[in-house]
């Protein structure tokens, strides 16, 4: 181990057994991480290191350098001399480490997902620090767990699994294709950001991010992307692993920077905007490395075939893509100059399975409409809570549940136990969230009235929001009921984004695909080259309405006046309409259930009153 720490202007006398080199090499020895930056006196050097001098003058002779040790291959050390297996093996073995992380010291996890994961020492002394352990009290699907018994898992086990499987895309690229020229610098900044991609996500994941800091702090941008980055900084420095970092081969600052962009895209917004590349981490011949943790050209990555997995292992839902079988066929092509990764055309298929079963989970469970409406509860709670809540930051500050994103001493602090902390407290304060998550205990729950759809997605925002939730409480008060009173704010309205990924765009189109043919050449395929039976549009807006009253009559009486806002705005008629409104339903026409010869809009009885009486007769019969 002596000699690794050689300094490689080190003059060798006759003494050491080797030849002088003939002209002087740099002061500073390059890491074995650089290999591709060596010249031949630095390859010598290496040779040397590695007990294997003997051969450093055949080396020389041929004016190999570190880029061309990829190449070499066993004839190419039999044409220039080496004639004993052995030794080329020896040769080979000892270059072969140089692109290749170590397997020694490592540990392994065995995870119900992927089996036995085995991770490098520098990413275990990342998962033995305070912020990343904070990770297994934040669970990954929040308020979904409420629902899903099975759903508890937590963020930790996520980015363990998100970290190894960027470590296997990577070095299958790598052991694919030797000419791309990956360092184990590289694998190692790649495995990082998939560790710590998820380091910033506060108490129940994206609720906190998705509803809480959006209404308790409305002036400020706020992404769980953001809180990573100033996250792995703290970790890093609170932990003191930069020079650790140093020793396994990292490049600081570059490498942080590498590692952050591939997180959260480039760090300077600004002036990447008026930039061809915007990346500082690595050049653009490695673009390709920034596909795989968080794909922001198309949305295949490892982060997604994580949580598909381990969402649907534990919410029991079956997981019809098998990431497995795209490391099998990943490779990178040149498209218009850059390096992304592609893969085979005959895997269009399964990519396509993919952002199904992306959907199918949305739709099934990460917004499932008990889950969403207990995570508006929670919000709620939250937001009552929020002054009293104090949490100690850097310097003793004090940081309330909003304000600790600003603090990653009190960040680091801030987990789910906020949720016991506000039930079993007896502050008078925090009476009012108390409530609230008692009645999620106990499961005293808003309720659904349904939900509905418009012709053509609509731009919605707060005040939209509000004013629906007005003109329900104006159908309530026009109704006439004696007994029930329903105001705006009795009423929640929650609008839900549905799609591949890309909103309405279709992901598939931003992926190139090679042939077998022609390993080199990226192409695009079309949908209609695949089948007729894929979806025409990839995105739906869906409109939820919720009652926070949940006594017999309240529920009846807003049923009826949500199937009635439905049919004043020209929604789609809610899946229980005819049984909520029996009486209304049959009133509009496009609601009507029955076809006539050719399938479309038949000419009922009832459609027939419709178009005698005129649409606000469906007013009439609610408000007798």
């Amino acid at each position: 181990m002596e000699s690794r720490k050689r300094p490689l202007a080190t003059v060798l006398t006759p003494n050491d057994g080797f030849k002088t080199p003939e002209k002087r090499v740099a002061a500073v020895r390059l890491q074995d991480s650089d290999y591709m930056r060596w010249g031949v006196e630095e390859t010598c050097l290496y040779l040397r290191r590695e007990d294997l001098g003997e051969w450093e003058e055949k080396f020389r002779a041929q004016k190999l350098t570190g880029v061309g040790l990829r190449y070499l291959k066993d004839a190419d050390l039999e044409k220039i001399g080496i004639e004993c297996l052995g030794d080329r093996l020896r040769i080979l073995h000892s270059l072969r480490k140089l692109w290749q992380i170590e397997a020694e010291a490592s540990k392994v996890f065995n995870d119900p997902i992927h089996g036995h994961v085995e991770l490098h020492p520098l990413l275990i002394k990342i998962i033995d620090t305070p912020q990343f352990q904070r990770l297994r009290n934040l669970k990954q699907l929040g308020g979904t767990y409420f629902v899903f018994p099975g759903a508890s898992h937590n963020r930790f086990e996520h980015c363990i699994g998100v970290g190894y499987l960027a470590g296997r895309l990577v070095q299958a690229l790598n052991d694919r294709q030797p000419e791309l020229l990956i360092s184990r610098r590289d694998i190692l900044c790649v495995q990082i950001a998939g560790l710590c991609h998820d380091l910033g996500h506060g108490p129940f994941s994206h609720m906190f991010d998705g509803k809480f800091i959006p209404k308790a702090r409305p002036e400020i941008t706020w992404k769980h992307e953001t809180a990573s980055l100033a996250m792995f900084d703290h970790l890093v420095t609170d932990n003191h692993l930069r020079p650790v970092m140093e020793q396994h081969g990292l490049v600081l600052p570059e490498d942080l920077d590498f590692i952050k962009e591939q997180i959260a895209g480039p760090l300077d917004t600004n002036a990447a905007q008026g930039q061809k590349w915007p990346y500082k981490g690595r050049l653009e011949d490695k673009s390709f490395l920034y596909e795989i943790v968080a794909n922001k050209r198309n949305g295949i990555d490892v982060d997604k075939w994580d949580y598909f997995a381990r969402d649907c292992y534990h919410l029991g839902i079956q997981n019809n893509f098998d990431y497995r079988r795209f490391l099998k066929f990943a490779r990178v092509c040149e498209v218009e100059g850059q390096k992304q990764i592609c893969v085979r055309d005959k895997e269009v298929g399964n990519l396509y399975d993919m952002f199904h079963t992306r959907n199918c989970l949305h739709r099934r469970a990460y917004q499932h409409k008990v889950g969403n409406i207990i995570e508006t509860m929670l919000t709620e709670a939250f937001l009552k809570a929020d002054g009293h809540i104090q949490i100690e930051g850097s310097e003793g500050m004090k940081r309330t549940l909003s304000t600790a994103i600003d603090d990653m001493e009190a960040y680091t602090k801030l987990t789910d136990h906020v949720f016991e902390q506000i039930l079993n407290s007896s502050s008078l304060e925090l009476a009012e969230a108390r409530q609230i998550l008692r009645n999620i205990v106990c499961r005293r729950l808003y309720k659904c009235l349904g939900q509905t759809q418009a012709a053509k997605a609509m731009s919605v925002t707060q005040e939209t929001i509000h004013s629906w939730e007005a003109e329900l409480a104006q159908i309530a008060r026009q109704s006439g009921a004696q007994d029930v009173s329903l105001k705006a704010e009795d009423f929640i309205v929650s609008v839900i984004m549905m799609d591949y990924g890309m909103k309405e765009e279709n992901p598939i189109n931003n992926v190139r695909f090679y042939c077998k043919d022609d390993l080199t050449k990226a192409i695009q395929i079309c949908k209609n080259q695949v089948s007729k039976l894929l979806p025409e549009q990839f995105a739906e807006q869906v409109i939820r309405v919720y009652c926070k009253k949940t006594d017999d009559k309240s529920l009846e009486a807003a049923k009826k006046h949500f199937v009635q806002w439905c049919m004043d705005k020209d929604f789609s008629k809610p899946q229980d309409g005819d049984v909520i409104a029996p009486e209304l339903t049959p009133l509009k026409e496009s609601w009507s259930n029955k076809k006539d010869e050719n399938g479309e809009g038949g000419s009922s009885r009832n459609m027939h009153n419709m178009r005698a009486n005129g649409e606000n007769k469906a007013k009439t019969q609610l408000f007798k």
